[in-house]
This record gives structure tokens, sequence and C-alpha cells, in this order.
């Protein structure tokens, strides 16, 4: 018997990956929802294979497009899941989620499984990449997605008990080299808008909460925070060396080194050039900066959504 549990998954052109997601979800979920953002290829075709509710709704960032989903699309079960089109999750989740979902307690409001992220169709489990713990699971109405430039996670609105779920969710985009640059291009912009409301508070939105001591969750936002205060370009080589050599990333070979030498310092260092352009063009007035980014890019980045 399928546990009391609907996944939420939004879509846009996701016919190579939604398959592969919908397998290893059909024996765990009781109701499947896809919010799609108007696909031209087979995304919807597929989905209704699976006998999923589909909706279409506007794409405007990724947690308005999950907090629509929350709101309007009527989930029924006692939980839900998160899981993106490009992930699916293992063997040992699905036993988990179908023995062990229905008894827990009601104080416990969420559970915490690990990510297990895949880079050239292999597990990147050194260099800090593994494992990394997120709220994925959460009883109906008891969470939402934070608005955030990047880096959003699920949050509880509710006080209650979080726990662990052995099992992985994994992470395994099937797009070429490419594909990811231009993404990770996209993405600095964002990244570099949401590092400068840090610092001017352009949207007056409410931090989640960051500690040394606290949850993984919580220890990678502090140390992003210590990461954040280092000055421009220095903290890229210095983020590339611990991670590459310190947290074994170069244990992983060439796939290892391809992807310290791009997620862990191009990437970085993009999100600091793309706040220098903005500096040597706006300077470090909060009101020209707003302007800029609308100018340059079309985001108003007072607002999230």
């Amino acid at each position: 018997m399928k546990p009391d549990l609907t996944v939420i998954i939004l879509t846009y052109n996701e016919e190579m990956h939604l398959n592969r997601c919908l397998e290893s979800l059909k024996t765990v979920c009781k109701e499947i929802v896809i919010v799609d953002s108007f696909s031209n290829d087979r995304t919807e075709e597929i989905a209704k294979e699976y006998g999923a509710r589909f909706y279409q709704n506007k794409w405007i960032n990724y947690a308005t497009q999950f907090n629509w989903a929350i709101k309007n699309t009527e989930i029924n079960t006692d939980w839900v899941i998160r899981v993106d089109a490009d992930e699916y999750i293992d063997k040992e989740l699905q036993t988990n989620l179908l023995n062990k979902l229905p008894h827990f307690n009601k104080e416990v409001i969420g559970l915490r499984i690990k990510r297990m992220m895949c880079f050239f169709d292999k597990p990147l489990k050194k260099g800090g990449m593994y494992p990394i713990w997120h709220l994925k699971i959460w009883r109906n109405k008891t969470a939402i997605c934070e608005q955030r430039w990047m880096d959003e996670r699920m949050v509880s609105i509710i006080d209650g008990e979080i726990e662990s779920l052995d099992g992985n969710l994994i992470d395994n985009n099937l797009n070429k080299i490419t594909w990811w640059t231009e993404k990770h291009n996209n993405y600095a912009t964002r990244e570099a808008i949401d590092v400068l409301d840090k610092i001017y508070n352009f949207t007056n939105n409410k931090l989640a909460s960051a500690s040394l001591f606290g949850t993984s969750e919580e220890r990678r936002r502090w140390l992003k925070m210590r990461y954040l205060k280092m000055p421009l370009f220095i903290r890229p080589f210095l983020f590339f060396f611990i991670r590459y050599f310190l947290q074994g990333g170069i244990l992983e070979g060439k796939r290892g080194f391809i992807w310290s030498v791009l997620q862990c310092f191009w990437y970085r260092f993009l999100v600091d050039v793309k706040i220098y352009e903005a500096y040597k063009y706006a300077g470090k007035d909060k009101e020209k900066l707003i302007e800029y980014f609308n100018e340059e890019y079309g985001y108003n980045i007072t607002k999230v959504s």
C-alpha cells in the first residue's frame, strides 16, 4: 500500500528526465502533481501516462512556482515531497518511504534526506558534495519554499520535530556541459543579486537561520556567510583549494577536477565578476544598484517573486 504522500515536480521541457523521475516515485506516491511552465516537448504526455495531475503556470522563479503549487493544486495527503524533474529516488529511500513514513508520530513534521549529485553520470562523493541533507519531505501545510534569488530551501512554518530518513535523492542531469555553463551563467547573476541583498537588504527578507553547530543546512549557510565576508576574487581561489584538496575532490579523478574548477572556482569567480561589474556601473549606492539590475537584466531586485 502506498504511503499518504504527494510529490510536487516543477517542469519545463523535461522529456529527457521525467520518465526516470516518475518511475522511481510511482510505487511510493499516492498523488503526483506536476506544475509545468508551458513546455513544448512531450512533458505533458509523459506526466499523464503516470496519472499525474498536470497544471500549467507562468514561470517567475522557483520559489514562486513551488509555493503556487502548494497553494493551488489541492494537496490532500498527509505528507508532501519535493523532487526536481532531473532527480529520482533510490531503492533504499523507496523502501524507507514505504515502511517508515506511515509510522512517524504527529510531532514529526518534516524529514531530511540525502542529496547525491552526479556529474558526467557518476556520483560525486568527495569534495564536500556528499552527504548533503535537505528538508525534502514535510507534513501538508507545514512548510513553504523560502523566497530567495538562489539557494532556496523548504522551511517549516510551524514548530515541530525534523527527523532524518535514509536513502538518496539523486540529482543526475543528462544535459551536456554547454547547457550546464549557460545555466550557471544565469545562476551567477541571481547569486550576485543574492549576495548584494545580504549587504543592502533590497528585499527586506528574513534570512534562514545559520549556525556552525546547527543542522547541515544551517552549517552550510553559516559557512557561506563567512565566505561572503572575504574579498572579491580571493575567495574563489580559497573555495577551490578547500573543496579540491582539503575535502578530497582530487580523489574523484578527472570528473572531480572538472567539477571543482567549474563549480567551485569558475562559477564563484563569475559571481564576483558580476558583483564587481555592478559596482563599476552603479557604485555602491543602493538605489543605483536597483536601477542597474533592472535595466541590465530586467530584474526588480526589491522583490524576489
